[in-house]
């Protein structure tokens, strides 16, 4: 049972997000459900149907899901429900370029407007998406819990926005190439000569980006830890690590990440479904910021 605790500004965001469920109620946010659609059934992330069993699912699937963000009625139920201890809400949503879940959070919080006239709604295009989202939103929940005004919170979250890194290591192009976002000849090159593709999520609505090719999976968590360290300089990092069915992987670039950087935190997560369904399994990446001197 989440305690009502009554802070001034309740943080609002969704799965996509990649927030544990125990990381989300110690910092009293509220996660809304991204929903798939497969073989005509509607399914809630994290509710109807967990990422791991997605990800199972994936492999014998003729046609990929399709994922869309939670509808304006979605959002406003949320907003109905904290509406008696919250005075002001800020939701956080993954960046409008991968997403409608921005132009969705705006029309509920236009429908709050009408039936909620004492709770003010703001809300928030975080500029990326999966555990960088996380780090944002977790940001702002911090500010939150410590008193911070609304303009204080947003304010925290925008500085951190642009220092938020998200890099992942891709096991196979099969699955981007399903969904028609590589050419089926790349996946089939990268395939026979066992490639895997590191990418990064830019910042700031930038999109993504390959930067780097590797061979064997050791060698690409290390490259991952080793790009973590190239600017670390003993700051402290705060880091989620993300995966596709892929837990052993994780708990293993975690421990790595551990033992060579100063961690203030981090933490072992899901992969949000919303992207993994077009990257399959055995993805593992990490998003991360280092405190600023």
């Amino acid at each position: 049972m989440r305690e009502n605790r009554d802070f001034g500004i309740a943080i609002v965001t969704d799965s996509a997000a990649c927030l544990p469920t125990t990381l989300a109620e110690s910092h009293d946010i509220e996660v809304v459900p991204m929903e798939f659609i497969h073989e005509g059934k509607v399914y809630r992330d994290g509710i109807d149907i967990t990422p791991a069993q997605l990800y199972d699912l994936l492999p014998h699937a003729k046609k990929l899901p399709t994922t869309s963000a939670p509808s304006p009625n979605s959002y406003l139920s949320v907003f109905q429900g904290l509406a008696n201890r919250k005075p002001t809400i800020l939701v956080v949503t993954p960046s409008s370029k991968f997403t409608h879940a921005f132009v969705s959070a705006r029309a509920a919080a236009q429908m709050a407007g009408q039936q909620l006239p004492r709770v003010s709604v703001e809300v928030l295009d975080s500029g990326t998406a999966a555990g960088a989202q996380g780090l944002v939103v977790l940001a702002a929940a911090r500010a939150a819990m410590n008193g911070g005004g609304l303009q204080q919170t947003v304010s925290v979250a925008r500085k951190l926005m642009p220092r938020v890194r998200l890099i992942a290591c891709i096991d196979t192009l099969h699955y981007l190439a399903k969904g028609g976002r590589v050419p089926q000849v790349v996946s089939w090159a990268n395939s026979i000569l066992k490639i895997r593709p590191i990418f990064e999520l830019l910042p700031q609505s930038k999109g993504a980006t390959l930067i780097d090719r590797v061979r064997i999976r050791p060698r690409a968590m290390e490259r991952l830890v080793e790009i973590m360290t190239e600017q670390a300089d003993q700051k402290p990092v705060h880091a989620v690590v993300m995966h596709t069915n892929e837990l052993t992987g994780a708990n293993e670039l975690r421990d790595e990440i551990e033992s060579r950087l100063n961690c203030a935190e981090t933490h072992v997560t899901d992969f949000t479904p919303v992207m993994g369904v077009h990257t399959g399994p055995g993805l593992v990446g990490v998003a991360f910021y280092f405190d600023e001197t």
